[in-house]
């Protein structure tokens, strides 16, 4: 793959990434931020303390949260057409759109879901402030062992396929990132810091919509990148011959 594909293809994934954010702050504006003034109502409720806001609620959630989730949504997308490009053609023959499909699945679930279920989202208001760092330390962490996992999982099942054939390979390899996954879940410290009057279901809710969010961000981008990859990559498209004409359908260029 040349450098103009790659850059080709980084265009896009931003742009992917882009719509993909604008569909996630939709989900995010009518599912996360209801919750989050819950959250917030029951913390102002506890608290002795009434300081000034440096920034207004309206304003971060609005265009606090619009700025963060597209600027996220662009970022996003830009690591992930990158991520494309290396494993175009090494996680098998796939074409563009199932290509994009299968490693927005494979980010889901590395990137985002595995951390999650070790280290749940929390709404405001739950968690000790001393323990911020801890808490974002052990999070990082998480992410960046399952990513490592998925990664090695990936090259264990390509070099078990000759031996075991593919179905059997993919699934010693999925056996093998469930194993380290359960270990890794066993051995890092759990994190509980809800307060015990806190709402159960509105903690539910929260965690529900923050992995909502992540879901329509990282489907939406394998749906959009997977077009527009195929456009870049297909060497050209059929397109219909002209009304009244006997030529056959041509090849053109995009």
């Amino acid at each position: 793959m040349n450098s103009a594909t790659v850059r080709n293809l980084l265009v896009r994934g931003m742009l992917a990434g882009l719509a993909a954010g604008l569909l996630a702050l939709v989900v995010a504006y009518f599912l996360g931020e209801p919750r989050v003034d819950s959250a917030i109502a029951y913390e102002e409720a506890h608290s002795h303390e009434h300081g000034m806001e440096a920034v207004s609620r309206s304003m971060q959630s609005t265009g606090g949260l619009s700025t963060g989730v597209l600027l996220y949504g662009v970022a996003f997308g830009g690591i992930a057409a990158l991520a494309y490009c290396f494993a175009l053609g090494r996680i098998g023959r796939f074409g563009p759109r199932a290509s994009a499909l299968l490693l927005a699945a494979a980010g889901l679930v590395a990137v985002y879901v595995v951390p999650f279920l070790k280290y749940p989202a929390n709404p405001p208001s739950v968690g000790d402030p001393d323990t911020i760092g801890k808490r974002t330390t052990l999070y990082f962490l998480m992410m960046l062992l399952s990513v490592l996992l998925a990664v090695a999982t990936v090259i264990l099942g390509k070099r078990l396929a000759p031996r075991l054939g593919t179905w059997n390979a993919t699934l010693s390899a999925g056996a093998f990132f469930g194993l380290a996954v359960g270990l890794a879940y066993a051995f890092l410290p759990a994190v509980n810091e809800v307060p015990n009057d806190f709402s159960a279901t509105l903690l539910w809710q929260f965690r529900l919509a923050a992995l909502a969010i992540q879901l329509t961000l990282w489907t939406a981008f394998g749906l959009l990148f997977g077009v527009l990859a195929e456009r870049v990559l297909s060497p050209g498209a059929t397109v219909p011959a002209a009304e009244g004409t006997g030529t056959r359908a041509a090849r053109v260029p995009h």
